[in-house]
């Protein structure tokens, strides 16, 4: 839960209840695996870091099961659970997003298909953003549907982009909220997403599924000239850039001696306020150089703002996380990991839906004011 000795400021979501389990009771769901031929206990071993839309009245998420299959700790795969109360969810027997037989498997086998996040498109259907796990390599693919079962792969997000093969991740579009749903939201006509493991970097997009990486000049470098001419004959300086390379351009990165000092990493989808974009993203602490009283590599949840005239440009950030791991929560596969990937505003409170251990479900609720 949010620390009261650590209050929030009021820019900030929140503060959030302690989360609770979900999906304890889950069935070993097996389906056919299109690409081994075999039937498959699809989430046998763990499921986590769901993404969350509300839909027909229901919450839905896209939760991450894995198997017992493969070296890589199983392969993830995305199924859909849903709710009328926001506690209570049946799986669905079948993954609603899987490996398979098509152009994309190279990218997707033997590692799956991981850490979803999903938005509604503002014409209607939906946006997924998720890792596409080759085994060595994650990279952050778009795909669309219009029911949340169906889905259209689009492959890569960064497609014609020179950072396509880069290892890249978490893909949290902005959002703003439209009639109690979290809609993808243009600013100055273009749609916006944070994403990154390690820094956090943005990307712009016209058509929610080709994204371009925002850049920088790498090595910036200037000077002046004065021109007699400028301002009527009275002179001025100009200002001339020389060409450099470019490079992403870092939007928040890691803090020494905090909760985030090893890594930054988007969380679910952002949120246009009246205030500027909220981000929420995971921390995790560094084993040298972290906070005290918080396990080392340990991930915890911060917010940052960011002004909405600039999407690039943070105006304050969360000195401490404002949500923690419960101790009886911290065993799993990757012990002490609160990691925070799906919000929903859903009967006047926010919902937010969190992978706890990288082995299980958790919600944590909000006022919505």
């Amino acid at each position: 839960m949010t620390d009261p000795a650590h209050p929030l400021p009021d820019w900030a979501l929140g503060p959030f209840s302690v989360p609770r389990r979900l999906l304890e009771d889950r069935a070993d769901v097996t389906f056919t695996c299109a690409v081994s031929g075999r039937p498959v206990a699809w989430a046998s071993k763990d499921v986590f870091n769901p993404a969350a839309i509300v839909h027909d009245g229901r919450i839905c998420l896209l939760v991450r099961g894995e198997d017992h299959v493969g070296r890589y700790a199983g392969t993830s795969r995305i199924g859909l659970a849903t709710s009328r109360d926001g506690h209570h969810f049946e799986l669905e027997p079948e993954p609603v997003l899987a490996p398979g037989n098509d152009r994309w498997q190279a990218w997707e086998w033997p590692g799956g298909i991981e850490d979803p996040r999903v938005v509604a498109a503002p014409d209607g259907g939906y946006v997924c953003t998720y890792t596409a796990f080759d085994g060595k390599v994650g990279c952050l693919f778009v795909a669309t549907s219009d029911d949340l079962r169906t889905w259209t792969k689009h492959g890569p997000a960064f497609a014609q982009t020179p950072y396509v093969r880069r290892p890249t991740k978490a893909g949290a579009i902005v959002t703003e909220l439209r009639d109690g749903a979290l809609v993808a939201a243009r600013i100055d006509g273009r749609y916006w997403m944070y994403w990154g493991e390690g820094i956090v970097y943005a990307a712009t997009s016209d058509d929610l599924i080709r994204w371009t990486p925002v850049e920088t000049d790498a090595a910036p470098d200037r000077y002046l000239t004065w021109d007699p001419d400028a301002r009527d004959g009275a002179g001025w300086w100009q200002l001339d850039r020389v060409a450099v390379p470019q490079g992403l351009l870092h939007i928040a990165g890691p803090r020494r001696h905090r909760f985030d000092s090893m890594l930054t990493e988007p969380g679910p989808p952002a949120l246009l306020t009246k205030a500027g974009i909220v981000l929420i993203y995971n921390g995790a602490n560094h084993f040298e150089a972290g906070a005290e009283g918080i396990p080392p590599g340990a991930y915890q949840p911060g917010q940052l703002l960011l002004d909405a005239k600039d999407p690039t440009a943070v105006i304050a950030r969360l000195t401490d996380p404002f949500l923690r791991i419960d101790p009886a929560e911290a065993q799993g596969q990757v012990g002490n990991v609160c990691f925070a990937e799906g919000l929903v505003a859903f009967r006047d409170r926010w919902w937010l839906y969190v992978g706890l251990a990288d082995s299980r479900l958790g919600v944590a609720t909000a006022p919505l004011g």
